[in-house]
């Protein structure tokens, strides 16, 4: 069977495309490969772009797995917060090619990355736990309360609110939002631009910037993962 994950690595940046020919759910395969990935992209000094597939970033976390409960839904979720922590104090600038929808923990990943760049379209982007009657995740209450504008953060948690592309640069999920004509140059520009940076200040800099982040994202995994 095939990884849902593959790398590319070009003289500015490194590729990783997510797809599992469905809506790129993270799974236990997701994110094994998604790490793989990370691996191989370390210690070349580049940006990553991260890109879903079309019309589907993320639906988020497998519900075959959630609905099981017990050990194999806490496995899932401690994988996907240590995700969003490796992406949030990865070496290089992480860009996310936001390539449609994106909802639960794909939002989460949204709120985990450096700069992300969505897609027009009629895409939905948000967490619809509350919807789809789960509770979110201690790590993902800390990562709205750092990165998502402080008025739509309860409504986002408690709500269920769900955003277009445009409304969604808005409160904070993306950065920006492109048309599709323009998504993949966008995003390989932005990536290559990136690569400009010092990698060492970039890396210092975001550390310090996120520390408080990260302190309560390790501390919300402790505290329902252990």
């Amino acid at each position: 069977m095939s990884s849902p994950v593959s790398f590319a690595e070009h003289e500015k940046y490194c590729l990783i495309t997510l797809d599992d020919g469905k809506a790129n759910a993270v799974s236990f395969a997701l994110l094994d490969g998604f790490n793989a990935a990370l691996d191989q992209a370390d210690g070349t000094g580049k940006p990553v772009l991260i890109k879903g597939r079309e019309g589907k970033f993320s639906a988020g976390f497998d519900l075959n797995v959630m609905g099981q409960g017990g050990e194999p839904m806490l496995n899932l979720l401690r994988g996907g917060a240590s995700l969003s922590q490796r992406l949030l104090s990865f070496d290089t600038p992480v860009v996310l090619q936001v390539t449609g929808h994106a909802l639960a923990m794909g939002a989460l990943l949204l709120l985990s990355a450096d700069y992300r760049i969505g897609v027009r379209g009629p895409f939905k982007l948000g967490l619809n736990e509350v919807a789809i009657g789960m509770t979110l995740p201690w790590f993902g209450i800390e990562l709205v309360k750092h990165r998502l504008a402080w008025p739509s953060q309860e409504r986002a948690i408690n709500l269920a609110e769900i955003h277009d592309p445009d409304s969604a640069v808005t409160v904070g999920y993306l950065d920006e939002a492109v048309d599709t004509e323009r998504h993949d140059t966008r995003a390989i520009e932005v990536a290559e631009h990136f690569s400009t940076l010092n990698m060492d200040a970039h890396k210092g800099s975001k550390l310090r910037t996120r520390a408080s982040l990260l302190e309560a994202l390790e501390q919300a995994i402790q505290r329902e993962l252990g």
